[in-house]
């Protein structure tokens, strides 16, 4: 085959000196087919070539985590009762932004096989979106698509989705975040490992035939999104969720009988990455006869079938001798399959077509870790800071007529209730929801069998981090922990997906730096080590408009006994509202300053990570010693937007006194960190929640009780319940309805 030159590396997005370092590792000038793998494999996708130095310095050890950070493909964590839980959240970023349906519902594909390679049984998915302007018909365009592909494809599978989080902000007009978490059960013991073990052993190829779908879809999200975006379209992959369920059951009934090795699913890079990990992770190789893969197109070349990225397949080395047991599974499931291979001693990996050698990589060479390059990026403060620095709050003036206010947020989109999507995902399939009735502000799911159920939630504020990447990212951290804390649970641990801009470009790299930094601290101070997820750069426009830093924080958290449960529903007026946590005169980068006044820079929230573990001590403890009757975390949208959350919930009101030393509006609407809002039934349960507030030095304020379908707010009737559940609810919707 003719040799590759430098022009078509850099076409296919190497860089001169990673062309020089490829022909250095060969000892030779490679050809097309090996250039093409390379600049899979070295894509920023899958080497993680700008990042991997700092995400090593995350805490990636403890004493429930089942494999490190990397190790396979989700991460994996003893939940006790001879259970482990396994998950992985993921973007689908690109694909998505151009064809949002099948981009969406590939990402949903390709997580859920993440976790049943690992031989754990999707019980449970969860997502965070973000998309540009509503009023747009671009994202209007883009939402539908999405929401749709998310919800046939999960729907169809047969997997519910219990959470997520969804954020409309200008800087996603162009490169919209779809992220994708599955979580999955498997018996303590009973995983399988990516691995290519045994000389000899055959290596399989099952699911879906093999087509041009998906060619240089690693390479595409690895790039910047430009004007001719849609030329892109073969990079986006198209499910069949129909497949997937085939392939589930019957990688779970391979895993059965014995005759599994290793497995691992085709994802980005396609045959090229599961050969080339599996290989490298056992230190041996493999020879691959790229004519028995079974194709949907006569006519594709080596490099085309290498780089494919069609959706559905998996890769299984087999234990030589029970072929006939593997076999039998495929054709009792009317599953395609191939034997395309064979395990190696050489160390590399090789790929025929009809008896002619296209390709002899040493497989180390390719994978994370290995041969690909690693890079420190430059950084320098962001220019913006400036404008940050700048604001002082004493600038807005506090508005006349706050019901008004608090009408607007909500009706907010950041705000308001996502229902018009969540209604065309089936939550329910399975029957594993606790309750949709009464919500919780982690999703809860029971484990059956057992008194215990996972808690389950993905988080991050954006505009916090785009203020201050450390702080702002050890915000989302903790917001997840108190999530899982206020529904009742212990946080065990993440996964992350970390979506930025350009990393060439320094301010971006200063974000991104930063944000590893802060969830570094946060996740050492909640004992939640990071089990593994994903990089997601290039994530801004070709005219050098990046996204918020957006670092999405996946957290499993355990709820060991049914009556721990915690929801945020008050349920009966005349219970006392406490307030937990420090109280703070700040309103930087609330949707009330963002959106109400139109405010683009002001400082993250107040926060104080000692603070916020104090804070999350106490409530563990409040749930477990008194009758608690809701708990609900304070976030978005202020200590109002939570008390007429917990309102709607049940129709029940409340009335509360405002505190006359901090400006009203600041009260009711700042966001500060490390509060929570708590009912109990009477004056017992009050003093027993001082009690454990004073031990653990958190502040503790009575601040009026539940009463019967109105609002008060220092003796001023806001109106209803009903009047602020009909803007919250209907926001979206209505918004939509225009076009």
């Amino acid at each position: 085959m003719q040799l590759a030159t430098l022009e078509q590396a850099q076409e296919l997005g190497l860089l001169p000196e990673e062309f020089e370092k490829i022909k250095e590792i060969l000892g030779r000038t490679p050809n097309f087919n090996e250039l093409s793998v390379y600049s899979v494999m070295w894509s920023e996708h899958c080497s993680y070539k700008n990042s991997i130095t700092w995400l090593k310095t995350l805490p990636r050890e403890g004493s429930k985590l089942l494999t490190k950070a990397g190790e396979e493909n989700a991460g994996l964590v003893d939940i006790g009762d001879g259970l482990a839980c396994c998950f992985k959240i993921e973007s689908h970023n690109h694909p998505s932004a151009i064809e949002p349906y099948q981009g969406a519902a590939t990402g949903v594909g390709g997580i859920n096989r993440d976790v049943f390679s690992m031989g754990a049984r999707p019980i449970a998915q969860l997502n965070s979106l973000r998309f540009g302007n509503i009023n747009t018909e671009r994202t209007q365009w883009l939402l539908k698509g999405v929401v749709k592909g998310i919800g046939d494809y999960g729907n169809a599978f047969g997997i519910p989705t219990v959470g997520g989080e969804v954020y409309f902000d200008d800087c996603y007009e162009t490169n919209i975040l779809v992220n994708a978490m599955s979580v999955g059960l498997v018996e303590a013991g009973k995983t399988v490992s990516a691995s290519a073990e045994g000389p000899g052993n055959p290596v399989y190829i099952f699911g879906s035939a093999t087509g041009k779908d998906g060619i240089h879809g690693a390479a595409f999200a690895s790039k910047d999104i430009g004007e001719d975006a849609a030329n892109d379209l073969p990079s986006v992959q198209v499910g069949d969720p129909f497949w997937e369920k085939l392939i589930l059951e019957a990688t779970m009934e391979l895993i059965d009988t014995g005759a599994v090795v290793g497995i691992q699913d085709m994802g980005a890079a396609g045959i090229t990455c599961s050969t080339s990990e599996m290989s490298a992770k056992s230190g041996t190789g493999m020879d691959v006869w790229l004519d028995k893969v079974p194709l949907r197109q006569s006519d594709m070349k080596p490099w085309e079938i290498l780089l494919s990225e069609s959706q559905e397949r998996m890769l299984v080395v087999v234990k030589k001798g029970l072929e006939a047991e593997a076999e039998a599974v495929f054709r009792k499931w009317e599953i395609t399959f191939a034997q395309i291979g064979v395990v190696t001693d050489t160390g590399r990996v090789r790929y025929f077509m009809n008896g002619h050698l296209e390709g002899d990589i040493p497989a180390e060479s390719l994978v994370l870790g290995g041969g690909a390059p690693v890079y420190k990026r430059e950084w320098e403060t962001p220019g913006y800071f400036r404008h940050i620095e700048a604001f002082h709050q004493n600038q807005i003036d506090i508005p006349q007529n706050l019901k008004e206010v608090a009408l607007f947020l909500a009706a907010e989109p950041n705000i308001a209730s996502k229902r018009w999507i969540y209604r065309q995902y089936d939550s329910m399939v399975g029957t594993v929801m606790q309750s949709t009735n009464r919500p919780s502000d982690a999703a809860v799911v029971k484990i059956k069998g057992t008194e215990k159920s996972l808690a389950l939630t993905v988080d991050c504020n954006s505009r916090y981090i785009y203020a201050d990447p450390d702080k702002g990212t050890q915000i989302a951290v903790s917001e997840a922990a108190r999530n899982i804390v206020c529904s009742g649970g212990e946080p065990t641990a993440i996964t992350n997906c970390l979506n930025f801009g350009n990393p060439y470009n320094k301010e971006v790299y200063f974000q991104f730096k930063h944000a590893i930094d802060g969830m570094g601290k946060a996740c050492r101070k909640f004992d939640t080590p990071v089990t593994g997820g994903n990089v997601s750069f290039y994530n801004q426009s070709s005219d050098g408009t990046a996204v918020y830093p957006t670092p999405t924080i996946g957290m499993v958290g355990v709820i060991e006994r049914q009556e721990y449960i915690t929801t945020l529903d008050f349920k009966a007026p005349g219970h006392p509202i406490v307030l937990l946590g420090h109280q703070h005169e700040d309103i930087g980068s609330s949707q009330y300053l963002a959106k109400y006044h139109k405010v683009a820079y002001s400082p993250c929230p107040e926060f104080n990570l000692d603070h916020e573990f104090a804070l999350q001590q106490a409530l563990k403890q409040m749930i477990r010693s008194a009758q608690v009757q809701s708990c609900h975390d304070i976030s978005e949208g202020g200590l109002f937007i939570s008390l007429m959350e917990s309102a709607k919930a049940g129709n029940i009101g409340f009335r509360i006194h405002s505190n006359p030393v901090i400006r009203k509006d600041a009260w009711l609407f700042g966001e500060s960190q490390s509060r929570a809002i708590m009912t109990v039934s009477g004056e017992e349960d009050l003093a027993m929640i001082e009690q454990i507030a004073e031990m653990h030095g958190v502040p503790c304020t009575v601040i009026g009780r539940t009463i019967p379908g109105h609002l008060l707010v220092d003796d001023e009737d806001w109106g209803t319940v009903k009047d602020f559940a009909t803007a919250y609810d209907q926001a979206i919707e209505k918004l939509l309805e225009r076009r």
